[in-house]
């Protein structure tokens, strides 16, 4: 008896980046992924306690969906996040109901675009970018973080609650890791310093403010009616109800 074989289908999707920020001779340069259809091996992970309780669940998800061959921690956030929709629609369809101020609001996510930016100002290969500091006038470069980079954040973060419980340290941890050089000096420990006793409040958050407006990414918000013929931008939540339709929440 032969054996019975399946082809599940699959769908391209196409990254924010479209491969502008990694080396030639990474296959994610090629700006596309394959990723297939969810099947109920992907529901097994999504219900993994395991994988829910460590915080990685849907980065597993998004794993067993990629059938390129790439290097899973070498997405950048912005392209990570194209996947993250992809999955959903190619899992559970491409309207997605949330609620906002007790209104059930439905959103069509095939229709999520990358956000409009200046892609001249991506050279192939190359994650650095000059900006200087509007209030302060100091130079620096940053760089847009990786799947991997949001781990070390992470791990760092963690280690940071042990030592201090009611440590609050997520935007300097952040920046540390953001910020590749200043007036160019590009070891680490002057960064950190810079960051920890030089870093303006001011010229971080018009940091933050440039880095939202020029990294790739795709665009989740979508527009409301919220009375006669007057209309409000919000940010699409991705909560529990993103991955799990079921969950009422």
């Amino acid at each position: 008896m032969s054996e019975t074989k399946f082809d599940f289908p699959t769908e391209t999707v196409e990254l924010p980046s479209k491969g502008l920020l990694y080396p030639k001779d990474n296959p994610l340069s090629s700006g596309v992924v394959e990723m297939k259809y969810m099947t109920a091996k992907e529901e097994d992970i999504l219900t993994n306690q395991n994988y829910i309780e460590k915080g990685t669940v849907i980065d597993k998800l998004l794993e067993s969906l990629i059938v390129s061959k790439i290097k899973f921690s070498d997405l950048y956030v912005g392209d990570k996040n194209a996947l993250l929709v992809a999955a959903r629609i190619l899992g559970y369809g491409k309207n997605y109901k949330f609620r906002y101020n007790d209104e059930e609001i439905t959103v069509d996510l095939s229709s999520v675009e990358n956000r409009e930016i200046d892609y001249s100002a991506l050279e192939s290969g190359v994650n650095e970018f000059p900006y200087t500091l509007p209030h302060s006038g100091v130079n620096i470069t940053f760089k847009f973080l990786s799947h991997k980079d949001e781990r070390e954040i992470e791990n760092e973060l963690k280690g940071l609650k042990r030592l201090k419980k009611d440590s609050s340290a997520d935007m300097s941890t952040r920046l540390k890791h953001i910020i590749v050089s200043v007036d160019g000096e590009s070891e680490r420990s002057h960064v950190r310093k810079f960051v920890d006793n030089h870093l303006l409040a001011m010229d971080s958050r018009e940091l933050r403010k440039h880095i939202r407006e020029v990294q790739p990414d795709v665009n989740l918000s979508t527009t409301i009616e919220v009375g006669r013929d007057k209309y409000k931008e919000i940010d699409i939540p991705i909560t529990l109800n993103f991955f799990w339709p079921d969950a009422d929440l």
